[in-house]
C-alpha cells in the first residue's frame, strides 16, 4: 500500500461571534475573496467561504453565542493562523491605516524572515510573515 498523500491545506476553518465584523474585517480590509457565502437556517448560522491566493480556502463559521477562545496561557489546540506577504512593511501600514493594531516588527528567531502578529475582531491570533 501507498503512503497517505497530504499535499497541503485544503482550508482552515474559524467561528466568530459576530458575522457582520468578521465579514468586514476577512473580506473587507483582509480583502479575501468571498467564494460562497450562506445563511443555513437549518443551523441559524452563517457560513462564508473565503480564497486564499494558494487555493487554500479560509472557512468562517457564525454561530449564536460560541465560548470564548482561551488565549493566555495559550490551550491545546489550533494556535495562529500565519499569512504570507512579500511586503510586510506595506501591509502593516495598510492593517494599521484601517485600525488593525500589529504587534511590533520582528525576526523569527528560526527563519530569520521578517514576522509580526495582529488578531481578528474575536481576538483570534493571525501570523504576518514574509
Amino acid at each position: 500500500m501507498q503512503h497517505p498523500s497530504f499535499n497541503t491545506i485544503h482550508h482552515v476553518a474559524i467561528i466568530v461571534s459576530d458575522y457582520q465584523k468578521a465579514r468586514e474585517f476577512y473580506v473587507d480590509i483582509l480583502k479575501l475573496p468571498i467564494l460562497r457565502e450562506h445563511y443555513r437556517e437549518e443551523r441559524q448560522d452563517y457560513k462564508l467561504d473565503l480564497q486564499l491566493s494558494n487555493g487554500a480556502e479560509l472557512e468562517i463559521f457564525a454561530v449564536k453565542n460560541p465560548p470564548k477562545r482561551p488565549s493566555y496561557p495559550e490551550a491545546s489546540g489550533l494556535r495562529h493562523l500565519a499569512f504570507k506577504t512579500d511586503r510586510i512593511d506595506e501591509t502593516i501600514a495598510y492593517l494599521e491605516a484601517r485600525g488593525v493594531s500589529c504587534e511590533p516588527l520582528r525576526t523569527d528567531d528560526f527563519t530569520g524572515e521578517k514576522m509580526t502578529f495582529f488578531f481578528d475582531p474575536d481576538g483570534l491570533p493571525l501570523e504576518l510573515h514574509e
